[in-house]
């Protein structure tokens, strides 16, 4: 019987990797589409959860920074095979897009391709993404007039007032006018959602995720070596960012662009890049990684920005239905998500719009590739070949 079980254990995780890694191939258009990928194979197709359990589990990682999309199939994983299981379906839905960046950053600082006609053309995919999630996430977190106002302040602190500190700023004071404007706010709390995570486990991953996030700063002062400070660079940058994929640039580009890690031009090019692959967004720091410091610096980066997103969820969700029903915690919540639609404002402006919209031909190029993403509604790798073979073509217009 213990043997059956085993067995039966074992094909569960084969099961649970070769799922994932479909969905990591195939999975293009964000995060929003993610969860759309996830609930037609999870949900309805393989039943490995109900609706109730998976809206809870999308609550849960709209709640924590970092991917949500990501935390939503790691939550999947765990509850369908346990702490192994989350482990793996991280694995199958994020390694694919890992490994193409990391081959895109290899040919780019070999061939010096930054310069290349459609490199510019992925630029300005980036631009029509960008816009199009602004348009897509600014109707539903910003409904009413004072998430509107919390919107514009997030604009205007962050084009004006930056600094290393400024979107942790923005984050904290977003959410406490949140709580003053929305804490009596009424939400129906849903079933409750069982995951096999000990509470005292989850504990641990909680003290970790804060004890890395102050005492990497402190290591990287204390010893000067340069994967240190990697580590803690893209570690912070996956702790702070709520909103996802997109909202991680501005915090990217600060810590390696003025520093002279990474030039501009290849920044933008590598995000236009990550367009053009299924999965995460956040795999981007493989690029990052692998143009600074090879295929080594490209799987570094990838694991010290989703280790607080693995530390959180598994952290949270234990105590994710007695939080969620606190009144106050929700209005917090609400001004957050509002400034995070601003702080996407602010990195849709600089560095997105002012490096890749150089010519009224550039323009009128991105407007063509946002009506292809929003109004006909077709695939993103579509919209990415478009940009390329456009960007191709503007060079001799």
């Amino acid at each position: 019987m213990k043997q059956i079980n085993k067995k039966l254990t074992f094909l569960s995780l084969l099961e649970i990797l070769f799922v994932s890694t479909k969905l990591g191939l195939t999975s293009f258009g964000g995060p929003v589409a993610h969860l759309g990928y996830f609930h037609n194979e999870y949900v309805k197709r393989r039943k490995w959860m109900d609706e109730k359990s998976y809206a809870d589990l999308v609550a849960l990682c709209q709640f924590l920074p970092g991917p949500a999309s990501s935390q939503v199939g790691i939550g999947i994983g765990v509850a369908r095979g346990g702490l192994i299981g989350g482990i793996l379906a991280f694995i199958g839905f994020t390694m694919p897009s890992v490994f193409a960046l990391i081959l895109f950053a290899s040919l780019l600082t070999n061939l010096h391709i930054e310069t290349a006609a459609w490199i510019h053309g992925l630029k300005i995919v980036a631009v029509a993404v960008v816009a199009h999630a602004i348009l897509g996430m600014a109707g539903k977190l910003a409904p009413d007039l004072k998430r509107k106002a919390i919107v514009l302040l997030a604009i205007i602190a962050g084009l004006v007032w930056q600094t290393a500190i400024t979107q942790i700023a923005i984050i904290l004071i977003s959410g406490l006018l949140g709580y003053i404007f929305y804490r009596n706010t009424n939400e129906t709390v849903q079933d409750s959602i069982h995951f096999p995570i000990s509470k005292r486990f989850a504990f641990c991953c909680l003290i970790l995720f804060f004890l890395l996030l102050g005492g990497l700063p402190l290591l990287r002062e204390l010893i000067q070596l340069h994967w240190i400070a990697l580590f803690d660079s893209f570690y912070r940058s996956g702790s702070l960012v709520f909103g996802g994929g997109h909202v991680v640039l501005p915090l990217l580009e600060r810590e390696f662009v003025p520093s002279g890690l990474l030039s501009g031009e290849a920044f933008l090019a590598g995000y236009g890049a990550t367009q053009a692959v299924p999965g995460p967004l956040f795999t981007f720091a493989a690029y990052i990684g692998a143009v600074i410091n090879g295929w080594q610096g490209g799987l570094l980066a990838t694991l010290a920005i989703f280790l607080p997103a693995f530390l959180l969820i598994l952290g949270t969700l234990p105590f994710w239905n007695e939080l969620r029903a606190n009144q106050k915690v929700n209005g917090a919540l609400m001004g957050i998500n509002a400034a995070v639609v601003g702080i996407l404002i602010t990195a849709f402006y600089q560095p997105i719009w002012t490096s890749s919209i150089l010519t009224p031909k550039d323009f009128a190029f991105a407007a063509i590739l946002f009506s292809m993403l929003s109004y006909w509604k077709l695939p993103p790798w579509i919209v990415v070949l478009t940009g390329a073979f456009g960007g191709i073509l503007l060079g001799f217009l």
